[in-house]
């Protein structure tokens, strides 16, 4: 139509991207080894600026060595080679001063097949982030063998003997050793629990089945089954403060969340746990405190990390039970922090919102 605006970019249309934008490192190099582009993302990898380096050789300005101390352009020989080769994997390399860096190529063929290589692209990520994740895998895996050989070699252990022997024990002797495998057998369910829980956390599968909740209700129901158990009377303590409005929460979660948190309490602590309920401007906050030692400021960031075992902390457990409650708070949109408990102890302090859900 006459007089119809025309300049519009169509909605499909290539938009264009500076190589700044890109969140990896990104350095181009000619097939003679002239660096001709280093982008934001790379020159704060390498802490080489671009203006240094384009134009300059690559194993000047950029002497990459792979793990075994090789050379990483003289290995990767653009050059050489089949004329199929068109890419190098992901791969580490270090750069001067010990940093390691995730590094991955694309030869560049013209003709595209079977060409010569005119240009190289490469990308660098931070391989701190995949190291760490690596170290928390082989973590997990040395935990869970330490955590599974105990129980399951009493049960292997017991089991064996009345199998064999089962005629030669009394009544007693043989309650005795049924309640020990039933007891491990136990203990390696929670542990499986655990680990489920986790999965569920990092992977964001963790479903709530919301419905109203007393809480204060549900810790008397953890006291009197931890009394129940065997601990003393006195040694928890509820305050109740004000009228605590309407929670819409899981009630299985908030258990495990609350079951976690008195467990962490009685296992680190010492003297009475106190546990206090309030309202808060929007929603419900629960602490739950010890006369222990208590956690340094310092590393109260660092309790709620899969694994942690503080310094001084008595062993036991697998390092995960904080870490879960932590992602069970939050998938109910609340928080969680510790701090120094008015009686010198631990005090971990969650907050749940009020307020129904929207589908209810």
């Amino acid at each position: 139509m006459q007089g119809e605006n025309t300049d519009t970019p169509h909605p499909g249309a290539a938009c264009p991207v500076s190589a700044d934008e890109l969140p990896d490192g990104l350095i181009v190099i000619d097939h003679e080894g002239l660096i001709l582009l280093v982008n934001r993302a790379a020159a704060r990898l390498t802490g080489v600026r671009p203006e240094a380096a384009v134009g300059s050789d690559i194993r000047d300005v950029f002497p990459f060595k792979d793990p075994d101390g090789r050379e990483w352009w003289k290995w990767l020989d653009p050059a050489g080679g089949l004329r199929t080769r068109t890419r190098q994997p992901e791969c580490y390399v270090q750069v001067p001063g010990g940093q390691e860096l995730l590094l991955a190529a694309r030869l560049v063929r013209e003709p595209e097949r079977g060409g010569e290589v005119v240009r190289v692209v490469v990308t660098l990520r931070d391989a701190g982030a995949r190291a760490r994740l690596e170290r928390s895998r082989a973590d997990l895996v040395s935990t869970v063998a330490h955590e599974l050989r105990s129980p399951l070699t009493s049960v292997k252990g017991f089991t064996a003997t009345l199998l064999a022997k089962w005629s030669r024990f009394t009544d007693d002797q043989k309650r005795v050793m049924l309640e020990t495998v039933n007891s491990d057998a136990d203990r390696v369910t929670r542990l499986i629990t655990e680990l489920l829980d986790v999965s569920r956390i990092e992977s964001g599968r963790l479903q709530l089945h919301r419905q109203v909740v007393d809480i204060p209700a549900r810790v008397r129901r953890l006291i009197a089954g931890r009394v129940a158990a065997g601990e003393r009377d006195g040694r928890f303590r509820l305050h109740v403060e004000g009228e605590l409005p309407e929670t819409w929460l899981d009630q299985d979660k908030i258990d495990q969340i609350l079951a976690n948190l008195l467990e962490n309490a009685v296992r680190h602590g010492r003297g009475t746990v106190t546990i206090v309920v309030e309202p808060i401007e929007w929603g419900v906050a629960v602490s739950v405190r010890d006369e222990g030692e208590g956690i340094a400021p310092e590393l109260a960031t660092r309790v709620f990390r899969q694994f942690w075992r503080g310094q001084g902390r008595r062993r036991g457990g697998t390092g995960l039970g904080l870490f879960i409650v932590k992602g069970l708070v939050e998938a109910h949109g609340g928080t969680i922090t510790v701090q120094r408990a008015p009686e010198g102890g631990a005090d971990f302090r969650f907050t749940v919102p009020t307020g129904r859900p929207d589908f209810a």
